[in-house]
């Protein structure tokens, strides 16, 4: 056996899985005693039920903020990278906080690990805490996850579990903040370490904690992160006891899985008003690692059969790199988008939640990756990439049910821009920090609506860009602008919501940073609008070589835009380790949300106000929605209604034989506001909704009955700064699907140039 290779036992016992309760409680040492409801437990009253379930939502916040009370890291304090949860006997989530859903994902998988491996030696006992760190494992989606959980015992049982996971600063490897951009494999990253006991009989035990913290370039943070995890889990000890010495063990119980039960049939009952079909997407991540310039197929198909979802990512690249994540990652990137867009209105007993859904992959994929793969950045690369392929098949999905349009919604920003900077703050100390305003990125539209400007990220319904000042104490450097940026919402006849760009310098410091970049989005945009709407604008990082910042602000000036910084500009790549100097400037934008709908549909009125705000340039006002604007910023209608024209003939080659316009016609279904189902059985038709043209039948590939178009990036994309060959040697176009008679888009994407058309 070679040193980075592991037998197929080894491989088998560090893999956790979900598994029917069941053969997991087979697998338990019979050492250990687990309390369940009997048989005959008597069936809970309503007012009991409510009161108790409120009571395990009121835990899991004051988990929360036990843990940002207590803990010293912007992570947590301020971006609220966490989670919390309150899980049964056998580690089925009942409760979970509202902060990074992601590691919904894993907290289960970690408890499930350690029932099967830790309850005959060294035992499972009263008062026991365990710490991993272990992605394969669960109980975080990379190394910097670190979960303390903890089980809870009633009269000698194990009666239930409650979990505790934060993002921590640095936790070892080679390169500051523990994620190698040029990692091949784990062992240059911090090495996981999977469940131990650092909380035995309630003492912590020095020699576990020591031995963890010894790996970290910066201890004191991470131990007081750990504390607060470990105070954390004891408050929601405290509360769950109460509330068993008050109503019952066995009551407890039964409403705890009465939670659960609950969940599961409220989101069935959603998916069975939806008709059965299938629905795949294609994303690629780009540069595995520095020097890559390769793309990276992600791949999935959604396929709903009455009241159960199938996720199959079938044809997904190889695992490459450091994009890497393993099974806790995929199965995060599915959560993330179940839970907001499908269960958003349900209480999130997650356990219930995750039973409606399975999950297909082939092993040894960038988002199914087998050990010892580097997955240090898989939470944000493939990790959320997987997030975006899926929010895009349910969002296709949940547009064919007309009664659930309030629950359709765009990919929201796509990726997390991460940039980390570590240097010497100004006291001379050893300073490492995530500059975390790319929290502050644009939803996705709806229908209906425009997507929200600076929203957040969806995995993290709490999350949110910390305050500027809070940043600026945090590490040694100087806000220029955080603001909202023109054209970064992708076009639509609903906008995506934008998102926000930063501008810094090194400030009250001696010495450089290191900088290390890694974000996707950048040579084309991740999340693809819906029903003909463009993508969410890409991601763009820069570093301003020899910026004249200082001589401006002895002038008494503010730069407020690249123009004005002087120096060099350095498109930075996907991923990137570099020094930033002391005369440098590191301007940093994530992606925008995805549009909804074609945009030459949009309400011009919308788009003057859009241009008159600042949040659509009048070049993509012309020239995307069609938009002429009089001098004083109202629309010219007249002038409107030819460029309109001009671009539909544009789009065709030829003039339009129908007007776009809702078109009366015999539809079965709806498919998305453009295309519905005509005819019935063996018969039936895709036709154009805006003009009732037939396009072709039901299951054909549907680019043979439109018109294709490809156009050159970055000119096709509005906001688009940098052209794809920065980052990529594959050429990438921008793709439009047009109905033939009436010009109307219905569906953009970016792709390969030398990628077949395709549309089903």
């Amino acid at each position: 056996m070679s040193a980075r290779t592991s037998t197929s036992a080894e491989a088998e016992k560090f893999q956790s899985r979900p598994l029917p309760m069941d053969e997991l409680r087979r697998r338990i040492s019979p050492k250990l005693r687990l309390h369940s409801v009997p048989a005959d437990q008597t069936d809970i009253d309503p007012l009991s039920y409510e009161v108790l379930r409120h009571r395990m939502w009121s835990i899991t916040e004051e988990m929360g903020e036990t843990l940002k009370k207590m803990s010293g890291s912007h992570a947590v304090t301020e971006a609220n990278d966490m989670d919390v949860a309150i899980c049964d006997e056998l580690g089925q989530p009942v409760q979970v906080g509202l902060y990074n859903t992601g590691l919904i994902a894993s907290m289960d998988l970690a408890v499930y690990w350690t029932l099967q491996h830790r309850s005959d030696s060294p035992g499972i006992r009263e008062g026991d805490m365990f710490l991993t760190n272990d992605p394969w494992v669960g109980g975080g989606l990379h190394q910097n996850d670190t979960a303390i959980i903890a089980p809870i015992f009633w009269e000698g049982e194990l009666f239930a579990w409650t979990s505790a996971i934060c993002h921590l600063v640095d936790v070892g490897g080679a390169k500051p903040g523990s994620s190698d951009l040029s990692a091949v494999d784990v062992f240059t990253e911090a090495v996981p370490t999977p469940p131990i006991a650092v909380v035995r009989g309630g003492e912590i035990q020095d020699d576990v904690l020591d031995s963890f913290l010894r790996h970290s370039r910066l201890p004191h943070h991470v131990e007081l992160d750990l504390r607060s995890q470990i105070g954390a889990n004891q408050i929601a000890q405290r509360r769950l006891l109460e509330l068993v010495e008050r109503y019952g063990a066995n009551t407890v119980k039964a409403v705890m899985k009465q939670m659960m039960n609950d969940a599961e049939q409220r989101l069935r009952a959603r998916l069975r008003d939806i008709e059965d079909g299938s629905w795949s997407a294609v994303s690629y991540l780009e540069e595995s690692g520095i020097g890559d310039r390769d793309l990276h197929k992600l791949a999935v198909t959604l396929t709903k059969t009455g009241d159960q979802m199938s996720f199959d990512f079938t044809g997904t690249a190889p695992q490459s790199g450091m994009i890497n994540c393993p099974y806790s990652g995929m199965r995060a990137g599915v959560i993330m988008a179940v839970l907001p867009l499908l269960a958003g209105d349900i209480p999130w007993s997650a356990g219930g939640l995750l039973r409606c859904f399975d999950i297909v992959s082939e092993e040894g994929t960038i988002n199914n990756a087998t050990f010892p793969a580097a997955v240090g950045w898989g939470s944000i690369t493939s990790g959320l990439g997987t997030m975006n392929v899926v929010s895009e098949v349910i969002g296709r999905m949940v547009d064919t049910a007309v009664d659930l349009k309030e629950r359709v919604q765009a990919s929201c920003t796509s990726t997390y821009d991460v940039v980390t900077l570590a240097g010497v703050d100004r006291e001379g100390q050893p300073n490492v920090n995530i500059v975390f305003t790319a929290m502050a990125g644009g939803f996705g539209a709806r229908p209906y609506e425009d997507g929200a400007d600076t929203a957040g990220s969806l995995n993290i319904p709490m999350g949110r860009a910390p305050d500027v000042e809070m940043q600026e104490l945090a590490g040694p450097y100087l806000y220029l602008w955080r603001r909202e940026e023109v054209d970064s919402g992708g076009a639509g006849r609903f906008r995506g919501g934008l998102s926000a760009s930063t501008c810094l310098i090194p400030y009250e410091t001696g010495q450089p940073l290191f900088g290390a970049f890694s974000t996707n989005g950048k040579a084309r945009a991740e999340v693809n609008g819906l029903a003909g709407a463009y993508p969410g604008g890409p991601g763009l990082d820069v570093i301003v070589r020899n910026a004249d910042v200082p001589a401006m602000f002895a002038a008494g000036a503010v730069p407020t835009s690249l123009a004005e910084l002087g120096g060099t500009i350095q498109v930075v790549p996907n991923r990137l380790e570099t020094h930033v100097e002391l005369v440098d400037a590191v301007y940093i934008q994530p992606t925008g949300g995805a549009g909804y709908g074609d945009p030459l549909l949009r309400d011009p009125a919308a788009v003057a106000l859009d241009i008159a705000n600042g949040r659509v340039s009048g070049a993509a006002g012309i020239d995307v929605y069609g938009v002429s604007v009089l001098p004083d910023g109202g629309v010219d209608e007249a002038g409107t209604a030819q460029r309109r024209s001009q671009l539909r003939e544009q789009r065709l080659g030829t003039a339009p034989t129908r007007d776009a316009g809702h078109a009366d016609g015999d539809f079965t279904e709806f498919i998305d506001e453009n295309l519905a189902i005509t005819g019935h059985d063996a018969a039936q038709l895709i036709a154009c909704r805006q003009c009732g043209h037939e396009i072709a039948r039901r299951g054909e590939d549907l680019a043979s009955g439109l018109v294709v178009r490809d156009s050159d990036l970055p000119a096709a994309i509005p906001g688009m700064f940098a052209a794809p060959t920065e980052y990529v040697d594959r050429e990438l176009v921008f793709r439009a699907f047009f109905c033939p008679e009436c010009a109307t888009q219905v569906r953009s994407e970016v792709v390969p140039a030398d990628e077949l058309p395709t549309m089903r």
